[in-house]
């Protein structure tokens, strides 16, 4: 397809005994972002580190930038940048520093590392830490400088592996600006991230991957519209009850519980299905708190496809 930037077809891995992929279709346009989601083991990273060369796939195909992954490993990997799950910058060396030598690893000469760093500092808000060891940085500053340099080479494509894990509620919201700005530019994104609301406000499609297969592919938009119906909220007064409720009100997907939260969640199947769903609950003692309808959220979508094993 020549408007995508990647494409993979039947991608298949396996470690030993375990499969982890097991036929993976994705197809990403160039300038878009597409978000995998997918619980954890599903596969997710395994994908990334074929596609960005890292790991060799026992069958399929996958070319990206109009590469073939497997025969043009090089070429693959001049029209990429990689931001991976564990930042690969050195804390000993500065910002600065940091730029500068993935500058001279893409070649790039003395004067020109100097003016990309600068660049890339100023860019990514970093401009004031620039000669600061990266030791001192928070955490939302070294994913910034993380994701400065996998762009030093100016790559057509981008790769982040859950770019935001751990950060805080500020730090996220700011890699988010980067990233956004990024898309903008015209620079083709694929995002792996544990944050549903993260996906929902980065992505123009979003693939769900479960047991090592591509179970859902579409917009966020689309994908709440296949999960259906309102949701019915319980919030329950005991916490300990909500295992009790999820015994008693089986569906085919659900419902979704969160001891936590004292909450209990399921798709609405009718219009007497709060009655009914009420009576059952009040039968067996488990006291309801409050009831709310919601419309579908990511949440739901991710819950729906990755309840029944593929």
């Amino acid at each position: 397809m020549t408007d995508a930037a990647i494409h993979a077809r039947g991608l298949g891995k396996s470690f030993g005994a375990t499969r982890v992929l097991n036929g993976v279709e994705l197809t990403v346009p160039t300038g878009s972002l597409l978000a995998l989601l997918g619980p954890n083991g599903s596969g997710k990273t395994t994908t990334v580190r074929i596609l960005t060369t890292l790991l060799a796939a026992d069958s399929g195909t996958a070319t990206v930038g109009g590469h073939d992954v497997a025969r043009e490993g090089v070429a693959v990997r001049r029209s990429i940048g990689l931001t991976a799950q564990q930042a690969t910058v050195d804390d000993l060396l500065t910002g600065r520093e940091n730029l500068e030598l993935f500058a001279g690893l893409h070649h790039l000469g003395r004067r020109e590392a100097r003016r990309r760093a600068a660049e890339l500092l100023e860019r990514f808000d970093l401009g004031a830490a620039a000669n600061r060891r990266v030791s001192t940085y928070s955490g939302g500053m070294r994913r910034r400088l993380d994701l400065a340099a996998s762009m030093v080479a100016v790559p057509r494509i981008l790769f982040l592996d859950e770019p935001t894990t751990g950060l805080d509620p500020r730090s996220r919201a700011e890699l988010w600006s980067v990233i956004r700005e990024l898309l903008a530019s015209g620079t083709t994104i694929l995002l792996t991230t544990q944050y549903l609301e993260e996906a929902d406000r980065l992505a123009d499609r979003i693939a769900v991957i479960n047991n090592g297969r591509v179970v859902a592919d579409d917009t966020p938009a689309a994908l709440k519209r296949q999960v259906g119906a309102e949701r019915l909220v319980l919030h329950l007064s005991r916490a300990e009850d909500v295992s009790r409720a999820g015994a008693v009100l089986v569906t085919g997907t659900g419902p979704h519980l969160d001891a936590d939260a004292r909450e209990v969640t399921l798709a609405m199947q009718g219009p007497d299905q709060l009655r009914h769903t009420l009576n059952l609950l009040d039968r067996e003692g488990i006291a309801v708190e409050r009831v709310e309808l919601r419309s579908p959220t990511l949440d739901d979508v991710f819950f729906e496809f990755t309840a029944v094993a593929v």
